[in-house]
């Protein structure tokens, strides 16, 4: 499952920096920055849940 989170991360980061540099304010640019904004906060909560006890 971590992986899995990780890829979903690093690609969703890549998208959504890449449709930044494109620019523009149509609806379908909006709509895959969101989405692939969702995806990166979702994945970053998944990994951040998932981490093991911290050793004091």
């Amino acid at each position: 499952m971590t992986p899995l989170l990780w890829t979903a991360l690093l690609l969703a980061l890549v998208a959504n920096v890449s449709l930044n540099f494109l620019g523009g304010q149509e609806a379908p640019h909006i709509a895959l920055s969101v989405v692939s904004g969702v995806v990166v906060l979702a994945s970053a909560v998944g990994l951040w849940m998932r981490r093991g006890p911290r050793a004091d």
